[in-house]
C-alpha cells in the first residue's frame, strides 16, 4: 500500500470568492468528509500539492493529511481542474477508517513478452488498464500484475484470469478483456520490408507537338507543393 504525507490548514472561510482568494495567495481550497465527521474546510499549499500528485496513483494511495497537529488518512475522490489553465482548483478526501472497505481504481501491469511477440511478430493490445476493486484501506495494493510471456497469437486475457491478494474484491465484469495478442499486419507493396517496384526519375514525357511536359510534375525534385505546413 502506498501512503504519502500532506501538510494542510484549517479555514474558515468558504464560498467561490474566498476560494479565488486563496488560489491567487497559491493555495487550493480543499475538504474532508466521511466517516460521520463534519466536513472540514482546507488550505493546501498548491506547489506541495503539484508535487504529490506527480509522482503518486491518486485514485489508490493513501494520504496522510496532517491538519494543527491532528492526521486523517485520507483517500483523494474528486479533483476539479480548470478545463483549460488545468490548474487546481478544488481537492475532495474521504477519511478513512481501518475495518470499512473503500472502492478504488488500480492500474493492471503487464509483465513479460510475450511468446507470440517474440517469435511469431504478433501485437499485444493492453485493452484495460485499471480495475475497480473494493478493500480496507490498509490493504490496498499499488497495481495488479499478470504475467503475459507464455501468450501466443490468438491468446487473450481476462479479469477473471487476474490474481488479487486476499480480501480484495474485484468489482467489474469478470469477462471483461484485460488484454489480446493478435496477429501482426501483413505488409503491403512499398512499405518498409516489402518488395516495390523502383521510381525512375528522368526526361519529362514530350507531349505531341515534342515539348517537355511541365517542371513541378511528380518525380521532380525540390517541389514543394507537398510539403506539410510547418
Amino acid at each position: 500500500m502506498a501512503t504519502v504525507s500532506l501538510s494542510a490548514n484549517s479555514r474558515a472561510d468558504t464560498g467561490k470568492g474566498a476560494a479565488r482568494t486563496l488560489r491567487s495567495q497559491g493555495q487550493v481550497p480543499a475538504v474532508i468528509y466521511g466517516h460521520g465527521r463534519d466536513p472540514q474546510a482546507l488550505a493546501l499549499n498548491a506547489r506541495d500539492l503539484d508535487k504529490m500528485l506527480s509522482h503518486i496513483q491518486a485514485e489508490s494511495t493513501v494520504i496522510e493529511v496532517t491538519v494543527g497537529g491532528a492526521t486523517a488518512k485520507t483517500l483523494i475522490r474528486e479533483i476539479q481542474r480548470h478545463p483549460i489553465k488545468r490548474q487546481i482548483l478544488h481537492v475532495d478526501f474521504q477519511a478513512l477508517v481501518a475495518g470499512e472497505k473503500v472502492t478504488v481504481s488500480i492500474p493492471i501491469v503487464l509483465l513479460g513478452v510475450p511468446e507470440g511477440v517474440r517469435l511469431e511478430g504478433g501485437v499485444l493490445d493492453q485493452t484495460l488498464r485499471e480495475i475497480e476493486i473494493e478493500v480496507d484501506p490498509s490493504s490496498i495494493p499499488d497495481h495488479i500484475e499478470y504475467d503475459v510471456t507464455n501468450m501466443v497469437i490468438g491468446d487473450s486475457v481476462h479479469i477473471s484470469d487476474l490474481k488479487v491478494p486476499e480480501g480484495v474484491e474485484i468489482l467489474d465484469d469478470p469477462e471483461t478483456s484485460v488484454a489480446v495478442l493478435a496477429a501482426g499486419a501483413e505488409p503491403v507493396e512499398g512499405e518498409a520490408g516489402a518488395v516495390a517496384e523502383p521510381e525512375v526519375i528522368g526526361r519529362g514525357k514530350e507531349d505531341e507537338e515534342g515539348e517537355e511536359a511541365e517542371p513541378g510534375k511528380k518525380g521532380e525534385p525540390g517541389k514543394k507543393g507537398d510539403q506539410p505546413k510547418k
